[in-house]
């Protein structure tokens, strides 16, 4: 059973006809799979389903999508090559297949009921290309292995499918090619064993798997964006019939005292799918208490939203619960800008992957942890590593206060057909994410992979300025890193790797103005350069993103452990990692740097916490190195 914590959102409960009122959205328990869309009641689909492996390819011949029994059972959502999912097989099987059954119960959980008499059936994340059936037919498929994805099952499963009291069976099939480096793989390994920087493999489900009935016109999707200090307009996809007359109304509150802070209704054309509700907040037009609302890790404030759509009539055609915060992000004169103001970014690379569920957390709780942890180790932001985290992590982001670098999970060929798969999986992220707070830089790229000729082919080069300015058309309000590391062209922010063990020649380094011409002219660590395609320094800002590394186990440790550098005992391992910080706290240009790495992960000894997330010295040491205080 996931642990959970006991708050305004309880586990979900069967509906009633009188539906309960609507949870407040910045202060849930952590379980929503989607946190800033909520309705009152939802059905939670993890937990066992039967599977198999299909190393032939024979499960459509052989009557699987109509649904399967017996044999194995994995509980979801962990993927099959790791130990949670009970099935713990790591090697190359490129097809899989899930079954499970819902019945009435499961339906009344999801709050299905006359009002709300369509279902849906959501996917978190699916590794990598999807099928699905129910009682055999086929309701749709979806490629992209870290975004998620619904289908209407309405007419299968909903009042108008005959015999509507029987139990159904879902069946998915995915397929994930270990082979295949077009795909955007991130840090899963295509060796059968993992090398060097990667991991094992995270194939099929492994994020959560729910249901949700929802009202015939529906509010679909969500979005917020803050176009001014006293504005933030909703934008809301709908669904279903628009009757005429229809109007959209939001209201916005604190989400500490209540207070009401401002509320707009605007009309919904009968044609239109997409629409935009613009919100004052009159008491941040001017005066001192401005700041009191706005959004930053040491005070993250969160605005609650509700959201209600209605007829002609006026009568409610649905409600949804959501939340904001209040800030704005920006690059100005060398520095990174937070509510327009300079701040020093200190973070930290996290893989987002544990041991025992790879990809998947191993439990909902383990979300909040991780946030809690890197917070205490003195942390004021993470970048999710290869990876498009779980949106529960990105909630308590947003709720306790961490800046979030959202990136793309990379592939390692240059082709169309990468190019394609990247492209479109990075937009239906970018999507998924953009209302969150926490989230205040997009990375599309990393260290030129899938783009290794980047310095010198202009196929590579047009890529990466069009994976940037794609990134920059969808979301105008964030920073964008055309390329983690090195070889930028159009980088909002300069972003260096340097794997430097001594201080001292990071600080000589880092140390001055000579300094940062000299980094920007020549080849960069590892012999890259910093810019290429004829790119200029514009005064961005400039951050060392990846640094350190440094290899220090504790108890046994693996005989297979690295990192960039290594340390001989606890004490010489702090003593490191504080040199480093000082040398970058002695820069005069270096607006931020991100510690590499927050756990150790598989092979990869050099995290400051062992891969069960304990700390390899006192929790207080390692935070004094990192803040120098």
């Amino acid at each position: 059973m996931v642990e959970t914590e006991s708050e305004t959102l309880e586990t979900p409960t069967p509906a009633r006809e009188d539906t309960p009122a609507l949870p407040v959205a910045s202060r849930q328990d952590g379980s929503y799979p989607r946190p800033q869309l909520l309705r009152a009641s939802w059905c939670d689909l993890d937990g066992p389903w039967s599977f198999r492996h299909d190393d032939d390819g024979a499960g459509t011949a052989a009557g699987w999508p109509n649904g399967f029994s017996g044999g194995p059972q994995i509980e979801v959502p962990f993927p099959p090559e790791s130990t949670a999912s009970g099935i713990a097989e790591p090697g190359f099987h490129p097809v899989v297949w899930y079954s499970r059954q819902i019945g009435p119960d499961e339906l009344a959980m999801a709050g299905h009921c006359a009002s709300r008499p369509r279902l849906l059936l959501h996917f978190g994340a699916v590794d990598y290309r999807a099928r699905v059936w129910i009682d055999g037919h086929f309701v749709g498929e979806h490629e992209g292995g870290h975004t998620p994805f619904t289908f209407d099952v309405t007419q299968i499963v909903g009042p108008g499918a005959a015999d509507a009291g029987k139990r159904h069976t879902i069946v998915l099939r995915a397929e994930d090619d270990p082979h295949d480096v077009s795909q955007p793989r991130g840090k899963q390994d295509w060796h059968e064993a993992p090398h060097a920087i990667w991991y094992r493999r995270t194939t099929g489900i492994w994020q959560t798997v729910w249901l949700e009935a929802v009202p015939e016109t529906h509010i679909a999707r969500l979005r917020w964006t803050q176009a001014g200090p006293a504005t933030v307009t909703a934008t809301l996809h709908l669904d279903g019939p628009i009757p005429a007359g229809s109007a959209a109304r939001v209201t916005l509150r604190s989400d500490e005292r209540g207070e009401e802070l401002g509320s707009a209704s605007a009309g919904v054309e009968v044609t239109a799918r997409r629409m935009d509700v613009t919100v004052p907040i009159a008491r941040q037009t001017n005066g001192q208490a401005e700041s009191e609302l706005l959004w930053s890790p040491e005070h993250p404030h969160l605005i609650d939203a509700e959201v209600t759509l209605t007829d002609g009539e006026g009568n409610e055609l649905d409600a949804v619960a959501s939340y904001l915060g209040l800030r704005t992000v920006g690059v100005d004169r060398e520095r990174f800008l937070l509510n327009d103001r300079p701040y020093d970014v200190r973070s930290v690379l996290n893989q987002g992957y544990w041991p025992q569920s790879h990809l998947a957390a191993p439990s909902r709780s383990a979300l909040r942890t991780e946030l809690e942890l890197i917070k205490a180790l003195g942390f004021n932001a993470t970048r999710i590593h290869q990876k498009i985290e779980d949106p529960r992590f990105l909630y308590w982001a947003d709720r306790l206060g961490l800046l979030v670098w959202g990136e793309a999970p990379g592939a390692y060929e240059f082709s169309p057909t990468a190019v394609q798969r990247l492209l479109r999986e990075w937009m239906d992220a970018v999507e998924r994410d953009a209302s969150h707070p926490s989230i205040v830089t997009w990375v599309p790229a990393n260290e030129s992979w899938g783009m290794q000729h980047i310095a010198h082919s202009p196929a590579q080069q047009a890529f990466s300025r069009a994976l940037a300015d794609v990134t920059r058309a969808l979301d105008p309000s964030r920073p964008v890193i055309s390329n983690d590391g090195w070889e930028h062209q159009n980088s909002d922010i300069l972003s260096v790797h340097d794997y430097e063990g001594d201080g001292s020649v990071l600080a000589r380094t880092y140390a001055d103005g000579a300094a940062r011409a000299r980094l920007l002219a020549g080849m960069g660590p590892a012999g890259r350069r910093i810019l290429v395609g004829g790119a200029q320094d514009q005064g961005q800002p400039i951050m060392l993103t990846e640094f350190g590394g440094i290899d220090y186990q504790v108890g046994p440790g693996r005989d297979d452990g690295w990192g960039y550098t290594a340390a001989a005992s606890g004490e010489d391992w702090i003593a490191r990692i504080t040199g480093l910080y000082d040398a970058i706290r002695s820069s005069a240009f270096l607006a931020g740097s991100c510690y590499t790495q927050l756990a150790d992960t598989m092979q990869e000894t050099n995290g400051l916490l062992t891969e069960d997330r304990e700390p390899k010295v006192p929790i207080e040491q390692i935070r004094a190195a990192v803040t120098g205080r």
